[in-house]
């Protein structure tokens, strides 16, 4: 990202990250939550997944398109995050936690 003659970034990363937010809300309506990882239950081998969710906890079918874009853009945000584990990130206050939930939503 460039820099302006300060030295410092000309769009934060909060900013970045509420921006974020901002558009999945409006390309994915009602989204609450959208997590992330790189498990895809039907695929062998690492692969891209993601599962979109209202306020209510109620799993969202948004088309596989849209949900695999969100996905990348939430992965290019955080870049540093440890994706070999799942993460969920939350609409609202535009972050992303580390979830080891699986992908039903149960916990252990």
């Amino acid at each position: 990202m460039l820099a302006m003659p300060s030295g410092t970034l000309t769009c934060p990363d909060t900013d970045r990250r509420h921006r974020l937010a901002a558009q999945l809300a409006a390309v994915i309506p009602g989204a609450a939550t959208i997590r992330v990882s790189l498990n895809d239950p039907k695929q062998k081998w690492p692969h891209l997944h993601a599962i979109v969710k209202d306020a209510a906890g109620k799993t969202l079918e948004p088309n596989r398109t849209t949900v695999r874009v969100a996905a990348r853009w939430i992965l290019r945000v955080w870049p540093e995050a440890d994706w070999t584990r799942p993460h969920v990130f939350e609409l609202s206050d535009a972050a992303l936690t580390r979830s080891d939930l699986t992908a039903t939503g149960r916990g252990r």
